[in-house]
């Protein structure tokens, strides 16, 4: 009479071991391929170059004189070049700031720089930027600001119209865009063609923001990553310091805030910091910096510009909590960036190169409390690739990796990384380190998501560490990093 059990124990066992080999199913919010060519950007860089660099203010009235801007040494290449030996991968320049001066020969108004004597009028400085990006292998961006307080129509409807005609020029005549990038600064007082008054809009509704990038942004420009105050594809963080918070998730709900998912503004800075546990919609968080105390050149502040162990702590709190860094450059009168960020971008590259040159878990034996299947074996988490991954039977939400090194080293940067293309699911890792025959509790982490970069108190040496995680589904683990920061 056991024949029977033996086979309802034969058929059981071989449906478990069939759902083992499928891959987890998706948890939650999901990014979109636009969105995974964003966080694999990680780092790039925001350029703010107008007249207002000529003024020495850091927002323009709007009535600066065309005449202003003339950089004679520009040279696009030097600011990408130094841009990209800080390990930027991409740039946005502001195409168009507050102040309503476009650097592009545009047919939508006079203002702009074809008014300057720069490059006798024959100049399109967005056409600058953009070749030398794509000549260094670098992605190119644009900001077009939607406040602009030198147009005369600014606050009533034909404004629109300008501003949209604006966004189809640069998205049609400069290639593929990286980002769309899109500030919440609207309205307010201006020159507005000569009138000098204060204007006031309901941002929520007057650029009618789900229109314009639906049927514009989406159509022109299908792999830009729109960036405003709640997305709808990367938010901003909540803050100018370049920090997102220590628990960050790149799901969030915006409408519990303000109602619709496609209305910049009214974010609450700590949601938007933090993001929203298992929420409804990806849109994770960007962190927006300047390498100098303002995003506009200012002689005075020379000397002032953040260290690069400024900026590669920034790094560690922006990257290495999942979210990107957004590194702000402000060239000067000159068309140059000053030596002294010349020089910090330089060292900033090279130490995060340096740093992460050798991963000391190659070769390292791992070993899982479980594991998926074959296809999802713990080597998966060593080979430098984000989405070949480890993962746990759908039952199995808690577990943990033994790391064995074939000797002591020492370490102080662990990295850790989901796969995002199935959701961010990790809601606590420990890490401990083998002591004396016994497991020593090191760190505690509350995310991974995209990247998580814990930097140590103090450097260990150890030959043994054990990393226990927990998730609401399957982990999906794609790797795990030992470094020591040089």
């Amino acid at each position: 009479m056991q024949f029977p059990i033996l086979i309802i124990l034969f058929v059981f066992h071989a449906i478990n071991s069939l759902d083992n080999h499928k891959p987890p199913s998706p948890f939650g919010a999901l990014p979109s391929a636009r969105q995974l060519a964003w966080h694999e950007t990680e780092v790039y860089g925001l350029i703010h170059f107008t007249p207002t660099t000529f003024e020495n203010k850091e927002w323009g009235f709007g009535d600066a004189d065309p005449s202003l801007f003339n950089p004679r040494d520009f040279d696009a290449g030097q600011i990408i070049s130094a841009a990209k030996a800080g390990g930027l991968k991409g740039l946005i320049l502001v195409a168009k700031h507050h102040d309503g001066f476009c650097l592009w020969p545009t047919k939508t108004t006079e203002y702009n720089i074809s008014k300057s004597p720069w490059r006798n009028g024959k100049g399109d400085m967005v056409r600058e930027f953009e070749q030398a990006c794509r000549k260094a292998g670098l992605k190119f961006g644009v900001y077009c600001s939607p406040w602009d307080r030198n147009n005369e129509y600014y606050g009533q409807p034909e404004y629109l119209d300008i501003y949209r005609a604006q966004l189809r020029e640069l998205y049609t005549e400069y290639g593929p865009l990286f980002m769309s990038w899109h500030d919440g600064a609207n309205g307010g007082d201006g020159y507005y063609g000569g009138k000098r008054e204060i204007r006031k809009i309901d941002n929520t509704v007057y650029y009618d923001w789900e229109n314009t990038w639906n049927n514009i942004t989406r159509k022109l420009q299908p792999m830009a990553a729109i960036f405003s105050d709640i997305g709808p594809d990367v938010r901003w963080v909540g803050n100018e310091k370049g920090i997102a918070a220590e628990k960050h998730w790149a799901t969030f709900n915006p409408e519990a805030e303000t109602g619709s998912i496609a209305v910049p503004g009214n974010v609450n800075t700590r949601m938007s910091n933090e993001g929203t546990h298992r929420g409804k919609y990806w849109i994770p968080a960007e962190c927006d910096v300047p390498l100098r105390p303002g995003w506009f050149y200012h002689p005075e502040q020379d000397g002032k510009e953040k260290s690069t162990d400024q900026v590669f702590d920034l790094y560690l709190k922006s990257v290495g909590r999942g979210a990107c860094l957004d590194l702000g450059l402000a060239p000067g009168p000159n068309g140059l960036l000053h030596e002294n960020d010349v020089r910090i971008l330089k060292q900033f590259g090279e130490k995060v190169r340096a740093t992460f040159e050798t991963n000391l878990i190659r070769g390292a034996t791992l070993i899982p409390s479980h594991t998926r299947g074959k296809a999802y074996a713990a080597k998966n988490m060593q080979d430098g690739d984000r989405y070949t991954y480890w993962s746990t039977s759908d039952k199995v939400q808690k577990a943990k990796i033994e790391i064995v090194l074939a000797e002591k080293k020492e370490l102080d940067l662990i990295q850790l990384r989901e796969n995002i293309k199935l959701g961010q699911r990790v809601e606590r890792a420990d890490i401990e380190i083998m002591e004396q025959g016994g497991w020593r509790a090191l760190v505690s982490v509350p995310t991974i998501g995209a990247n998580r970069l814990i930097r140590l108190d103090n450097p260990i040496i150890t030959d043994r560490l054990r990393i226990t995680l927990e998730a609401p589904a399957p982990l999906c683990i794609s790797e795990i990093g030992l470094y020591k920061i040089q």
